[in-house]
């Protein structure tokens, strides 16, 4: 007897990656210490972070699954961009 398993993958909905964003955010902002730009940009930051983060674990084959390895990816996102953002936002002052 053939037995098939099938693999579903479950992708969070808009507001799954919304909320997910507004923590990576927030934990971007924790993680930075003093580096954030306020808990509204940080939570900006992280919505974007989310995608940036999730195009970079693709580029590098790390795959992720369910809410703590969203939250992961989003997180490694947040923070990254928030370094970038916090480079160039210093880039003109002494």
């Amino acid at each position: 007897m053939n037995t098939a398993t099938a693999v579903v993958i479950v992708y969070p909905s808009i507001f799954g990656w919304i909320l997910i964003g507004l923590i990576a955010g927030w934990l971007s902002g924790k993680i930075t210490r003093g580096g954030g730009f306020g808990i509204l940009a940080d939570i900006f930051l992280g919505l974007i972070g989310g995608i940036l983060g999730g195009w970079i674990f693709g580029l590098l084959g790390i795959h992720f699954y369910g809410f703590i390895g969203s939250l992961a990816a989003a997180t490694v996102g947040a923070v990254l961009l928030v370094a970038v953002a916090r480079t160039f936002s210093h880039a003109g002052r002494w």
